[in-house]
């Protein structure tokens, strides 16, 4: 088999003018919440919301997602460092956001923001789930530039070798691209029931789905990554897998209830 092997050494700076530095994770994750924004208006036309609800939406949705992957670092990754230095918690130009912290503060800022708004919470979700995924490509392909979160030592011949932050320089599973293209067929499977249902599909099916697909997706490749903290080299399974499993049950609970509901098995009082 020919050995197809990357070597990986992108400059995850994209430029630095005049002292200010723009990095291409910085970069898509800003396009994230930008495609994300007109995404959401896009699955929500058949509500004909005013332009100022979604303006809100969108704040909300970046101040939970921020908020939340930065303190599910702090808490779920690192503890025993900020429970010492939480004045350090609120520094997040030193890195590290988790993706179950942002999907946590996302799902609570957004249940204000329903209630607020008084819309349906899971019309809400169903009308975000889409845009999250795509968001969660363009994040991990943030992560690739940034030649992190990679997997364990591998032959396999698409292996990459991530030169700037990796000391032993071996070939590794480029478990961002695993995530990242994963996570666009989510989207694109999301995108197809919601056309399917002409834009009304079944409240809380898309979020299900969603739940489903991307964090059944995040538990099998944790096996191909590597450990993003010490502590979990004792666990049988790691902190990411333990957190998408609740996620995980919780969509397929609700998927069935969709089923059951519909085919009369269950009624709604």
């Amino acid at each position: 088999m020919i050995n197809l092997v990357v070597i990986w050494n992108v400059n995850p700076q994209i430029f630095n003018l005049f002292g200010i530095s723009v990095r291409w994770y910085s970069f898509l994750f800003a396009t994230t919440f930008l495609v994300g924004y007109y995404l959401v208006q896009y699955y929500s036309k058949e509500a004909k919301l005013p332009q100022k609800t979604f303006d809100f939406w969108l704040l909300y949705m970046i101040v939970g997602t921020i908020l939340g992957a930065r303190l599910g670092h702090c808490f779920f990754y690192e503890f025993s460092y900020y429970v010492k230095h939480p004045l350090e918690i609120f520094q997040t130009w030193k890195g590290g956001l988790a993706s179950h912290g942002g999907a946590i503060g996302l799902l609570i800022t957004l249940w204000f923001f329903a209630r607020n708004y008084k819309l349906s919470y899971l019309w809400v979700l169903d009308r975000i789930a889409g845009a999250v995924a795509l968001g969660g490509f363009f994040i991990r392909m943030g992560n690739l530039m940034n030649s992190e979160i990679y997997g364990y030592p591998t032959n396999v011949p698409w292996a990459f070798i991530f030169k700037r932050t990796d000391a032993d320089a071996v070939p590794r599973h480029p478990t961002q691209i695993y995530e990242a293209l994963c996570y666009l067929l989510t989207f694109g499977l999301l995108h197809f029931l919601d056309q399917k249902f002409k834009h009304n599909p079944p409240k809380g099916m898309l979020i299900s789905v969603f739940l489903i697909g991307i964090f059944g997706i995040r538990f099998f490749i944790e096996f191909l990554k590597e450990r993003q903290s010490d502590f979990e080299n004792y666990m049988s399974i790691d902190m990411g897998q333990w957190l998408s499993i609740p996620f995980v049950i919780t969509g397929i609970v609700y998927l069935l209830y969709i089923y059951k509901k519909n085919h009369g098995i269950i009624k709604e009082n």
